[in-house]
């Protein structure tokens, strides 16, 4: 029976030895205090245009996950993500995904996102966005070649240019 758990131990502590740090800005919370459920529930812009702006989270309405607090706009959307963190939690423990496909962990901005196959990405800057979104599907595979390689490095402590959250501040 030994020999059956092993396996399943190895890849277990594998995992937990990739975890990488959630990034998390000067407010204190992960996604700068904006509720991630609520993302999915907004109606995603066109490739080119401006998305929506996030949902601020409520400070007294939060869930911890990889190392850090999660704000939500409401107990249900706290609930959900509760239910299924990994569901809901950005890509790339809240970095810049454009950043992760050239290789590196930096801030994003909670306001520059896209929901592609079920998976929230965050991006940096309106520029980046433009990088980003000449090809969505390759900008995935190469950041998912890199992420393995730096999702142990410490999270980004860099501050998020040209942004003012209006989410929850402890």
């Amino acid at each position: 029976m030994k020999w059956l758990l092993a396996p399943a131990f190895v890849a277990l502590s594998s995992t937990i030895a990739l975890a990488g740090d959630q990034y998390v800005d000067e407010t204190g919370f992960a996604v700068s205090g904006y509720d991630v459920v609520a993302y999915f529930d907004l109606a995603q812009s066109p490739v080119g245009t401006a998305q929506p702006e996030a949902v601020p989270g409520n400070a007294d309405i939060t869930a911890e996950y990889n190392g850090a607090t999660f704000a939500f706009s409401t107990e249900e959307n706290r609930d959900a993500f509760l239910a299924n963190p990994a569901r809901f939690a950005p890509a790339y423990d809240g970095h810049c995904a454009y950043g992760v496909s050239r290789g590196g962990k930096v801030p994003a901005n909670p306001n520059l996102w896209r929901i592609v196959d079920d998976t929230l990405y965050l991006n940096i800057t309106k520029n980046v966005v433009g990088f980003w979104e000449e090809d969505i599907p390759g900008n995935i595979t190469l950041a998912e070649g890199n992420w393995g390689g730096i999702e142990p490095d410490p999270a980004s402590e860099n501050t998020i240019p040209s942004f003012s959250s209006t989410a929850p501040l402890n």
